[in-house]
């Protein structure tokens, strides 16, 4: 009789227990079940407005869009720091400049994700920038000079290299975008100040120093590492313009030197 008693109350206590268990149960669903519509009317509102957003882009660019995602999980990716931030590959000059303009769809080469630029990411990123290093200046009478011209005949922005070699002065144009090659490589007697001078007025000068060997091993377009030395100068330089920086640093030159530089 004793260990009946015992339990008849091990009995109701275990009922007891159940019975508040599944009232926290029946809670804890019908919080699921409020969760889950609330959900379903999020989700179906932004259905309504995905689908009439997609009735404004053409049918291939959707198609592509969603064959990607399909098996990278994401379609788009945005820009950043000239490299594609889903598959963190660097973008040629040329396509980091096509996407921040926003005239066309480019999709990444790597990855094959539509990719669109940020324009607050890219001003977060300059503001935080407290300093940059000295920038270095080429020497005036060396044997080779890079220059930037921000218009060159029908060409555009072009990269320059003028040369010195026995008694004469080469130039070699290249697209500042692409690296490519522009034309051919026009000789003329003297060095380049004066075979060229009207190349270099108006002009910035740049460094780079690359021998007559390796620019003819470059062939018809400059590897990504020397396009992106030069423009990585060319950045500094404008900066340093803006900051007016450059006259602590400036050098005696020639008129049509200090025109260039």
């Amino acid at each position: 009789m004793v260990n009946a008693d015992a339990r008849d109350k091990e009995v109701k206590a275990a009922q007891a227990e159940l019975k508040a268990e599944t009232a926290e149960i029946e809670e804890e669903k019908e919080q699921a079940r409020q969760r889950t519509a609330v959900d379903e009317k999020l989700l179906t509102e932004a259905r309504g407005k995905r689908d009439q957003l997609r009735t404004g882009v053409r049918e291939d660019l959707l198609r592509h869009y969603e064959r990607v995602s399909k098996f990278r999980g994401s379609g788009i990716s945005e820009v950043r720091d000239h490299k594609c931030m889903a598959c963190q590959v660097m973008l040629r000059p040329q396509t980091y400049n096509e996407v921040r303009s926003g005239k066309e769809t480019i999709v990444c080469d790597s990855c094959q994700r539509i990719l669109y630029f940020n324009p607050k990411e890219e001003l977060v990123e300059k503001t935080e920038t407290v300093h940059r290093p000295k920038r270095h200046h080429p020497k005036i009478d060396a044997p080779q000079a890079w220059y930037y011209r921000a218009e060159f005949a029908e060409d555009g922005e072009v990269f320059l290299c003028l040369t010195n070699a026995s008694g004469q002065a080469s130039r070699r144009v290249y697209d500042i975008h692409t690296g490519r090659v522009l034309g051919d490589i026009l000789i003329r007697e003297g060095n380049y100040r004066e075979a060229f001078p009207e190349d270099i007025t108006g002009s910035t000068r740049l460094n780079g120093n690359w021998s007559e060997e390796e620019l003819d091993e470059f062939g018809d377009e400059l590897p990504m590492v020397i396009l992106d030395s030069l423009n990585a100068d060319l950045d500094a330089a404008r900066h340093e313009a803006a900051s007016g920086s450059h006259a602590k640093h400036a050098v005696p030159a020639t008129p049509t030197e200090q025109a260039a530089s």
